[in-house]
């Protein structure tokens, strides 16, 4: 006897009862058209939110690097922790005005002995230690190439000529300074109490090419800050709880 044509055997009837069976028919083909239909809906679905993590970051590095408008304004708080610090976007080396000057931070410290004597050391040149830690080193650190840049610029930017903090924002860069160099100075002189440390910049304007015809003075200029005195919070894991809550209620004052 013949086998029944709409029988589950191997007929067209019955590879169709099987592929509905499995999700649908399988379409012919590679890629994801030649999946399932339930894992056609699982790769659909990563590949709409790999597109919309890819347009809010788009979105949120173009308003970081656009001029001030109404949506960076009311969202910066929210764009600067998106972009800061891995996506920073620094766009001094372009014009039209590319940074023409190379800045240390330099550090030293007073020191005082097992007799109570105390000694002020030299300086300390900290961005010559980033340097050379960076140098001919394929896979350099970020904390090398950032941390102590970015603590400079946040410094600076928050103290005014005369060298005070400017607001909450002035004393909190202020003591994380004073922690970045205590840690740094620290590995300098182990075991030796430090009570006061001191902070410089040390700035060089970068030479114009021979075929230029413009001179500029290449002295190197200092900026020079007043002795801070080495406290408890300064020790990394130490906390200043004055700083953190002029920066609260800062934060919440803007």
């Amino acid at each position: 006897m013949a086998p029944d044509a709409g029988g589950a055997g191997s007929g067209p009837g019955g590879a169709a009862a099987q592929d509905e069976a499995a999700g649908g028919p399988r379409p012919a083909g590679a890629g994801i058209a030649g999946l399932p239909r339930r894992y056609q809906w699982v790769a659909g679905v990563g590949i709409v939110a790999v597109l919309a993590v890819v347009c809010v970051h788009l979105a949120m590095v173009f308003f970081y690097v656009a001029p001030a408008n109404t949506v960076s304004k009311q969202h910066s708080q929210l764009i600067n922790r998106w972009v800061n610090p891995e996506f920073e976007q620094n766009w001094k080396l372009f014009a039209p005005n590319p940074l023409q000057q190379n800045v240390h931070v330099q550090a030293r410290a007073r020191i005082e002995d097992a007799s109570g004597r105390m000694t002020t050391g030299p300086w300390t040149d900290l961005s010559a230690q980033d340097a050379a830690a960076i140098r001919h080193n394929p896979l350099p650190s970020h904390t090398q190439q950032n941390e102590l840049r970015r603590a400079w610029d946040y410094f600076t930017q928050t103290h005014d000529s005369k060298e005070r903090p400017i607001g909450a924002r002035g004393k909190l860069s202020e003591a994380y300074m004073r922690r970045l160099v205590v840690l740094r100075l620290g590995q300098d002189h182990p075991g030796e109490p430090m009570t006061r440390i001191q902070v410089r910049s040390a700035t060089t304007n970068v030479a114009p090419p021979p075929y230029a015809e413009e001179s500029t003075d290449t002295r190197t200029s200092y900026r020079t800050f007043p002795w801070w005195t080495v406290g408890p919070s300064d020790v990394p894991g130490g906390v200043d709880k004055s700083v953190v809550a002029a920066s609260g209620n800062g934060e919440a004052a803007k």
